[in-house]
């Protein structure tokens, strides 16, 4: 049985023929007119970002069986999908990017970065004595790719840094840990899934719990922050943030964010770097040459009815 595979742009389709040419390849990114050979599609890729995919796109793929989205997370995808669809996510494909905007962002606060500009746009040389990440502790939320580089990118400064995930486990404290941790920080770097238990995680009590001038960092999802409250501390001078996320998103113009002190606000720009369609396009050619050979796949978020190509759904070994 030959196995079909739908891509969302003759890029992937490519590099797809190019290392599984026995893998039937079509080309649809949910919104063009529908090509023949939906029906047989058993490996769905999805466009990145989203790109308004609703429940609708997915009754044309009856056969589906894998959905291997480009980005780290996947709850928006979640309620899409069919029953039985295996959800697979972009893991490692955004996550060097992300993690060097997470520590960008905390190394400008460090380093007065938006002070020294406006003075900079004043026309005044006035030195300050920099902060610096030497000796500093950082907890990051999430133990995944973006999470164990920032950490290591800043162990690399000097910071002393604590992951925090769902359970504790080697290396890796757990999230009922988090006030305990938060009463030493000085930064909270936030890079976990949203999900039912990490939605309004980080809420005025938690926010209270860090120090004065302690940095907030999510480049997460904005849901995991209460927004109301982080606007609160800052608002009154007593944390930072750097803001990748937020929520609402995009920020309506006129959200009081926009305005806050001691923040460092970007458009959702921490995934989508330089080199990601490189990365994906290599996770695509990965997952589907396990699906062909009939290996159990990676990145799998959401098991399904089928792993390998050993499923009814899948298609033969390579």
């Amino acid at each position: 049985m030959t196995t079909t595979v739908c891509v969302p742009d003759a890029g992937f389709a490519d590099r797809l023929r190019a290392v599984a040419p026995e893998a039937e390849v079509v080309v649809w990114d949910g919104h063009a007119e529908p090509p023949p050979g939906l029906d047989r599609v058993s490996v769905v890729v999805p466009p990145y970002p989203k790109a308004g995919w609703t429940a609708e796109q997915f009754t044309r793929l009856p056969a589906a069986a894998v959905l291997q989205v480009l980005s780290a997370g996947t709850e928006a995808w979640l309620p899409l999908a069919p029953p039985g669809l295996t959800i697979c996510n972009g893991r490692g494909v955004h996550g060097s990017s992300t993690a060097e905007l997470a520590v960008t962002g905390l190394l400008s606060h460090w380093h007065a970065l938006p002070a020294l500009a406006e003075q900079q746009r004043a026309h005044r040389w006035e030195p300050v004595q920099a902060e610096t990440a030497w000796g500093r502790h950082v907890v990051v939320v999430g133990a995944g790719d973006i999470a164990r580089t920032v950490a290591a990118a800043l162990q690399v400064f000097g910071a002393r840094t604590t992951l925090c995930g769902r359970t504790a486990r080697d290396g890796v404290a757990a999230v009922a840990d988090l006030p305990e941790l938060c009463a030493t920080a000085d930064a909270l770097v936030l890079a976990v899934p949203l999900d039912d238990a990490t939605r309004g995680l980080v809420d005025a009590a938690l926010l209270a719990r860090l120090p004065g001038s302690a940095v907030v960092v999510n480049v997460a999802r904005g849901p995991i922050v209460d927004t109301a409250a982080l606007l609160a501390e800052l608002v009154s001078g007593r944390l930072r943030a750097v803001l990748d996320v937020t929520d609402p998103e995009p920020l309506p113009a006129d959200h009081p964010l926009w305005a806050a002190p001691g923040l460092v606000l970007t458009p959702h720009v921490g995934g989508g770097a330089v080199g990601w369609r490189d990365r994906a396009g290599q996770l695509v050619a990965d997952q589907v040459c396990r699906w062909l050979d009939g290996r159990p796949l990676e990145n799998v978020v959401r098991p399904g009815t089928a792993t390998t190509s050993d499923a009814p759904t899948g298609g033969g070994t390579r």
